[in-house]
């Protein structure tokens, strides 16, 4: 749920090699494969871009798609029933004010499948928190390299976040007030489903989860989306802020 990122030595160009570009971006009516998880890279920089398409590509099995403005994104299918598409948002140079901007018609809406991270962001920024709550599930900085990238990817495209575990104490800590409501955890959730919301505040990992509760992966999936659909939140700061609160 929660990876401590710190900064590489190199950044994504530095680290890797220039595939192929084929079949990474044309014409945004062929941009929605028919299965699976779609990405979509957005940014200016295409060269860098579209190497890292084909390497998560490679690496997720997913449709990789490049795309200069996120406007370019082809609204979701009904028919794809809620099928996540994850996507990447190029930051470098731009100020968070705009990025917020960009990301407004994509972030927090329950409607939506869109995931959202953004890459080549400057450390230095301090948008974390903000970002966050807004709905952005991950961040990867400008100096990270290749293989952090796509490790982060994986685990956003398992349902889980990628932000070090001091940025979200101090999310949960600080808490919001987005979360009006005032059931007790124990009157609307299972002992163990309980137990698990509790294992996601203190930031553990689907596969933590598992392995200190003996159960599946799977089955902690499971657990996950009837408690998300019962506190009515949409990630899992969201689902660790009503537990800093309800339980």
């Amino acid at each position: 749920m929660t990876v401590l990122l710190s900064a590489g030595p190199t950044s994504f160009l530095e680290t890797m090699s220039i595939p192929s570009t084929e079949n990474h971006s044309e014409n945004p009516k062929s941009l929605e494969p028919s299965t699976g998880k779609v990405l979509y890279i957005i940014g200016p920089r295409r060269l860098q871009n579209e190497a890292i398409a084909s390497c998560l590509k490679k690496e997720t099995g997913s449709e990789c798609f490049v795309l200069g403005d996120i406007s370019q994104i082809p609204p979701a299918d009904p028919k794809d029933h809620g099928r996540p598409r994850l996507v990447l948002l190029d930051c470098q140079g731009k100020q968070p004010k705009n990025i917020l901007a960009e990301l407004r018609p994509y972030l927090n809406n329950k409607q939506s499948t869109n995931h959202v991270v953004l890459f080549s962001v400057d450390r230095n920024l301090g948008i974390e928190k903000k970002f966050l709550l807004a709905g952005v599930r991950g961040f990867f900085y400008d100096k990270d390299p290749l293989d952090r990238l796509l490790k982060g990817v994986l685990a956003v495209l398992d349902g889980e976040l990628w932000v070090s575990r001091e940025i979200l104490s101090k999310c949960i800590l600080e808490g919001t007030d987005q979360d009006e409501t005032s059931e007790n955890g124990s009157t609307i959730l299972t002992p163990r489903q309980i137990e698990i919301l509790a294992q996601v505040a203190v930031g553990a990992t689907n596969d933590e989860i598992a392995d200190r509760l003996c159960l599946s992966p799977h089955t902690v999936k499971t657990h996950l989306y009837h408690i998300f659909k019962k506190i009515r939140v949409t990630n899992r700061l969201q689902a660790a802020l009503w537990a800093a609160k309800h339980l």
